[in-house]
């Protein structure tokens, strides 16, 4: 690197010797120039091949480097060695479970957050108070030192790493701040709290915005909560909307009824009268679905203030019913021909040639299809020679 324009800027010599290297690699690094050079010399690439003087020393690290990921020397943009400086620090993402009752009716969380900050006493700089840093002289106040890579058992390029003794900062320290011993930040502890507001989405990113760890000379992260949303019990989310399942009994599903059939996130008992769905007369079966308009959860609106005014605006509830069947010790109860009379008669039999009298056991349906593989096999397990074998017989 001792011949780089940018470190001797007022030295054509150094400039010359760069492009004669960048030259000498743009020959070594392409096989068919590299034949040439082997074969006829310097004469053999005189036909217009090779750029010679005129190679570009950015081309040079783009083959060291890679496109793209190598150095910029002094480019704007760019802190010294050509590194990206950051100018804020990173963000911390925290996942932070949420109830569905939490979410229905929303919830202030307060907490201690422990941080980093910039030292007070040396504002950052590490040093003790009156005395100014001075350049790295390792790295001249870069940042960076290149040491050079094998690749092949040769070693044939570069690679940028952190300067060791200033840690990347271009600058050390004589004498060390006694508060932070010279490390130019510490931790303190303070006191937040997240406001998590009714109908909030799952996966909803809470921003205390400048709560992040603080770094010397750039602007402070923030602290993001990611809402996770628990699995609840009774209810089901889809955006605004809720779905509960509710079972019943089938005396209420032929005769209909009329109580409290769940307990709602925020605690109030719904009620749920089947009779006043209109002067016809409702059987229900499983599957069947009413919606309870208004009772889902609240909508949520980025623009807060504008979902404080007016009445909170909600989604629908949806219930599921499902019906139970009486067990066989309430039949055992029961007179079975009384019961009979008042049941729809059986269905017929299905007509048919010839009747078989049907042989079972209780049965599970996860078994449903068990032993296909083994009942067929795929063509391609069979060789050539299996099927001459078949033809010869």
């Amino acid at each position: 690197m001792q011949y780089h324009p940018d470190k001797n800027p007022n030295n054509p010599e150094a400039h010359a010797k760069f492009q004669e290297i960048a030259a000498a690699y743009e020959v070594l690094v392409d096989d068919q120039t590299r034949e040439m050079y082997d074969q006829f010399g310097l004469d053999g690439l005189s036909g217009g091949g090779m750029g010679g003087p005129g190679v570009s020393p950015e081309d040079l690290f783009e083959h060291l480097f890679g496109g793209g990921g190598g150095p910029s020397f002094g480019f704007a943009g760019f802190g010294p060695g050509g590194a990206r400086r950051r100018r804020r620090g990173e963000d911390s993402i925290n996942p932070y479970e949420v109830t569905l009752e939490e979410l229905y009716v929303g919830k202030t969380v307060k907490m201690q957050l422990e941080k980093t900050v910039v030292c007070n006493a040396c504002s950052g700089s590490g040093g003790k108070p009156g005395t100014k840093p001075k350049q790295c002289s390792r790295c001249e106040g870069e940042g960076v030192i290149m040491s050079t890579r094998a690749v092949g058992g040769a070693t044939v390029g570069f690679s940028r790493i952190t300067c060791p003794q200033c840690k990347g900062s271009g600058k050390t320290i004589r004498e060390k701040d006694r508060q932070c011993k010279g490390e130019k930040v510490g931790k303190e502890r303070k006191r937040v709290e997240i406001n998590i507001e009714a109908g909030m989405p799952d996966g909803h990113r809470i921003v205390l915005v400048g709560e992040g760890d603080q770094e010397p000379d750039m602007a402070a992260g923030d602290v993001v909560f990611v809402l996770q949303q628990k699995e609840h019990e009774s209810f089901e989310r889809s955006g605004s909307d809720l779905l509960a399942h509710v079972r019943i009994t089938l005396s209420e599903a032929l005769l209909g009824f009329s109580r409290v059939i769940l307990t709602h996130l925020d605690g109030r008992g719904i009620r749920f009268d089947s009779r006043r769905q209109g002067n016809e007369k409702k059987i229900y079966k499983s599957g069947d679905t009413v919606v309870i308009k208004g009772e889902g959860m609240p909508v949520w609106k980025k623009d807060r203030r504008a979902s404080m005014s007016g009445p909170v605006e909600k989604g629908d509830l949806f219930v599921l019913f499902e019906v139970e069947m009486p067990t066989e010790d309430w039949l055992e109860t029961v007179d079975v021909q009384a019961l009979k009379a008042l049941l729809p008669p059986g269905k017929p039999d299905i007509p048919a040639a010839v009747v078989e009298e049907a042989k079972f056991e209780a049965g599970d349906l996860s078994a449903f299809g068990d032993g296909d593989e083994d009942a067929w096999e795929d063509e391609e397990d069979y060789s050539a020679d299996d099927s001459t074998q078949c033809r010869n017989q």
